[in-house]
């Protein structure tokens, strides 16, 4: 298995044809060969990203700079037509962003969401075709869908993203993957092209390895993100410049260029979303629910949920997840 951490690309089960510039991809995990066209050194591959949002949208863009095919589709048409003009193709359904696809990547919201769509699209699958799961849904309802990719014959891989939009933008994403090895030599490319890192932590999607990690990496930010929020407040409140809070905090053993970016962020008014705080109470919720499920308790966790409640209803939902420093004060004094 390859090493836990390292970007790997396997040569194995892999075959090149130089005469026709295409290479064949077979394994015991994978029903059909899946054919990838050669570009250089690089296997490309034919994608289907499933959402194109906040996330969704520069995975893709970066997969096309690699030169594979994407093929993409989003609930709401409008976000998906501007990579359209980054070579991109725009299906009107997601049975016609998959039915010639090697690769399926969802990107959605929730469990939900990602189940509606793969069932949408179950007239374009196929067996063999590989099934990269990367939205954040959750221990509860990974199984699922994992079951539904075996009643379609897919390849179910397991990978959540730690990072939000602007890792996303340039590429600097972590994947936190699990599935069959023989998967692998296909997505690796792939992951390559979105991301930093890939941590590559079992070879069964359906045991969730990369959504549990990803809850525990999705705790400590959104909590941190609520207790930084908390503290510019407090100086706020107390009387005191918030600007001299990070001054305090800059470049000693608490900074972090998370830190520095979020309090920018909140001095400048700037709270164009990175993550939106209705995706981060959402994904709270998860940790809550999974925590539960195995006799953890927490204590910061339902204080941020909370928290976030309180800033989604001040009408704050849209705005980055930072915005949850405006629960602090009441909107009507």
């Amino acid at each position: 298995m390859p090493g836990r951490g390292r970007r790997t690309r396997s040569k194995a089960l892999i075959s090149h044809s130089a005469a026709s510039g295409t290479v064949r991809q077979s394994g015991a995990f994978l029903g059909d060969d899946v054919a990838l066209h050669i570009k250089g050194d690089i296997a490309m591959t034919t994608v289907a990203v499933l959402g194109t949002g906040i996330m969704g949208a520069p995975m893709a863009r970066n997969l096309l700079k690699q030169g594979h095919q994407v093929r993409v589709w989003n609930r709401t048409t409008s976000r998906a037509e501007p990579l359209r003009d980054a070579g991109g193709i725009v299906a009107g359904t997601p049975a016609e962003a998959v039915e010639s696809a090697d690769v399926i990547i969802t990107i959605l919201t929730d469990g939900e969401a990602v189940r509606e769509t793969m069932t949408g699209a179950a007239a374009g699958l196929r067996p063999g075709q590989i099934w990269a799961q990367m939205s954040t849904v959750g221990p509860a309802a990974l199984a699922p869908l994992a079951e539904l990719a075996g009643e379609h014959g897919l390849v179910f891989v397991d990978a959540p993203v730690q990072g939000t939009k602007q890792p996303a933008e340039s590429g600097q994403l972590i994947i936190l993957a699990a599935g069959p090895a023989d998967a692998r030599p296909v997505l690796q490319p792939l992951f390559d092209a979105m991301g930093r890192r890939t941590e590559w932590l079992g070879e069964d999607g359906a045991s969730g390895a990369g959504t549990r990690l990803k809850l525990a990496g999705v705790n400590y930010a959104i909590a941190l993100t609520a207790v930084l929020g908390e503290s510019l407040a407090l100086a706020k409140g107390l009387g005191t410049d918030p600007k001299l809070f990070v001054d305090l905090i800059t470049g000693g053993p608490l900074d972090s260029a998370y830190f520095q970016a979020k309090t920018k962020a909140l001095l400048e008014g700037d709270l164009s979303p990175s993550f939106t705080l209705a995706n981060a109470e959402k994904d709270l919720r998860l940790v809550s629910q999974a925590a539960a499920a195995h006799g953890v308790r927490l204590d910061l966790t339902p204080a941020a949920v909370e928290r976030f409640r309180r800033a989604i209803d001040q009408g704050h939902g849209d705005q980055d997840m930072a915005a949850a420093y405006l629960a602090s004060f009441d909107p009507h004094r």
